[in-house]
């Protein structure tokens, strides 16, 4: 089976439950413990390239303090919004899952199984 990168909070039980269905089938992972190991601007925008979402918006924890904080339910520049989640990726949704070109936000964790075996 082909190697996946997953971003993954420990701290999240939607991303254990997702990090243990790559457990369970056996799937070679790169774990990135994206809160300890930020991802870049350019990381970031790939991986929104892979989801195929409108929006950076669309990966985004909206009901988190900082986007309140930062304002940036009225942010229109998707740019900001992506640097945003660089300086700040509690931000981010989780978990991701990389595998090839293509990356899915495994919410709900069952996504992970199908994503795996497409």
């Amino acid at each position: 089976m082909q190697q996946v990168q997953i971003w993954h909070n420990p701290r999240c039980s939607k991303s254990r439950e997702a990090f243990a269905i790559l457990e369970e089938l056996k799937t070679p992972k790169d774990v990135v413990k994206y809160l300890e190991e930020h991802p870049s601007k350019e990381q970031i925008t790939n991986v929104f390239k892979m989801l195929g979402y409108k929006s950076p918006r669309d990966m985004m924890r909206t009901k988190e303090d900082i986007y309140k904080e930062l304002n940036l339910k009225d942010e229109t520049d998707d740019e900001k919004l992506i640097e945003a989640m660089a300086e700040h990726p509690k931000l981010i949704e989780r978990p991701i899952i990389i595998k090839g070109d293509k990356a899915i936000i495994a919410r709900p964790p069952e996504l992970a199984k199908e994503f795996l075996e497409a």
